[in-house]
């Protein structure tokens, strides 16, 4: 009786789901410049901003004075106070805002292995129900600090300085993720 051949070595087990395996769920994102519509949502992330970094005592900004100061024939983009506003969207932005003259506002499709569920989302939700904030480790930080640092270079600006406080480790770890360095 002849000797049975050996067996094939075992072949290792996958340890990740290939790629086409994964449950995807696009969502659409435009960075632009905010508007005078945007008012109410930037109030509404200016409170929650106060309230997260325990100073609600100081909030004292309504959307009226928003409007007298963002908004006015004086203030133009890049020459005073400017708001990139980060929209979210099921569907792709079908609106006439990608017409912009100042700054041609930035899209991409994010694929996500989650659905978004943002608690808060039905408080961000303009006319064209699209969110304009979400929050949440998804990379969108990420995209508009980096429009932000790509308009600046376009401008001619040497650096790009923000404050954060110094308990807020999350930021503080963002930013330095992103190459910052610390200044005291």
């Amino acid at each position: 009786m002849a000797a049975a051949a050996p067996p094939p070595p075992p072949t290792e087990a996958p340890t990740t789901m290939p790629e086409t395996a994964l449950p995807r769920h696009p969502v659409f994102t435009r960075i632009r410049l905010a508007t005078p519509s945007d008012i109410p949502f930037i109030h509404k992330l200016m409170h929650q901003m106060a309230v997260f970094e325990r100073l609600t005592h100081l909030f004292t900004a309504t959307e009226s004075s928003y409007s007298t100061t963002l908004f006015t024939p004086d203030n133009k983009p890049f020459h005073s106070t400017t708001i990139f506003i980060l929209e979210v969207s099921q569907n792709p932005f079908t609106d006439t805002l990608n017409n912009d003259p100042v700054y041609k506002p930035l899209t991409k499709v994010v694929n996500l292995d989650l659905p978004i569920d943002d608690p808060e989302k039905e408080l961000f939700r303009n006319q064209l129900g699209n969110d304009v904030f979400v929050a949440g480790r998804k990379g969108f930080g990420k995209m508009l600090l980096t429009a932000v640092a790509k308009q600046a270079v376009k401008m001619g600006y040497g650096r790009v300085e923000w404050v954060v406080l110094d308990w807020n480790v999350n930021a503080i770890k963002f930013y330095e993720d992103m190459g910052a360095k610390g200044q005291l």
